[in-house]
């Protein structure tokens, strides 16, 4: 019988990149999984044994990969995949569930697609950090979300310079400036009534242009950025402290407390207020 640890991140929080679940697992010959679609990203890391993944690509093809031990593959959000232990060398592996605003660019620098989604080590010793990091996870489920959400980054880190996919930096540079102006224009100013032609205005971008490469950048638009930063900035409100619903919306950016509660809604699928009575947060009542 298939032996697992299996945990989920108790926090919500953390805007960049977050974690959602990660574990364990020594598979019983031919165990699958699938055929099933995740929401975020998740990436695999086989520490022994072998398997097989079926993964869509672009096209709503399947493709088939053989992956082994010191090989791993990621899954992307909403891609429909199946994997499968082998017969006789059931694989043993490691996984983490991440995203979040920097998630996709991440991604792309370690050169994963659709079309490829299976890591192969360049360095292995920055290989080795790579499984180590994630193992540390696994093992310390126990530890706060700060600090586990530190791990998560060293993770990234060694999984971006150890692919043999990895990207490498093309003239990005001022691209990467403009997007990080904007982030901080972003920071500075998320509880106020700004519009995306004031985000751009103050990188000096045109919006046509400064939403085509946000969005290339991104995977969002810089609208939907700005809901989710101010969403998230919600829910530590709700969490956190003793402010009324109303107080909150004004604090992220949102005065009229009826559009807040409904911008809310549709991202969480819930009320503010209801959003806070089912994940503990203060003045509940």
């Amino acid at each position: 019988m298939s032996e697992v640890i299996f945990s989920v991140f108790p926090s919500e929080n953390f805007v960049d990149l977050g974690l959602y679940q990660f574990g364990w697992e020594q598979c019983d010959p031919s165990h699958s999984f699938g055929p099933a679609a995740r929401n975020h990203y998740l990436f695999h890391y086989c520490l022994s044994g072998t398997g097989t993944l079926y993964a869509h690509n672009e096209k709503k093809k399947t493709n088939s990969f053989q992956i082994k031990s010191g090989q791993g593959f990621m899954i992307f959000p909403n891609q429909i995949c199946t994997y499968i232990a082998d017969q006789k060398i059931p694989w043993e592996y490691v996984w983490l569930e991440f995203d979040g605003l920097r998630a996709k660019e991440t991604v792309e620098l370690a050169g994963f697609r659709l079309e490829q989604p299976v890591y192969r080590a360049r360095y292995k010793d920055i290989s080795e950090t790579m499984k180590e990091e994630m193992l540390y996870i696994v093992n310390h489920r126990e530890e706060s979300s700060f600090h586990l959400i530190g791990h998560l980054y060293l993770f990234v880190d060694s999984l971006v310079r150890s692919s043999t996919s990895a990207q490498i930096s093309r003239g990005s540079s001022l691209r990467d400036f403009y997007i990080k102006e904007a982030f901080s224009f972003i920071e500075q100013n998320f509880q106020n009534d700004i519009s995306v032609e004031d985000i751009a205005a103050s990188i000096g971008l045109n919006r046509s242009y400064f939403g085509k490469i946000f969005h290339e950048s991104m995977g969002k638009t810089p609208q939907e950025f700005l809901i989710s930063y101010r969403m998230t900035k919600a829910t530590e409100l709700l969490k956190l402290t003793n402010l009324s619903v109303g107080d909150i919306g004004n604090a992220v950016g949102y005065p009229n407390q009826l559009h807040f509660s409904r911008a809310f809604k549709n991202v969480y699928g819930v009320s503010p207020r209801q959003w806070r009575y089912e994940h503990g947060g203060k003045n509940q009542y």
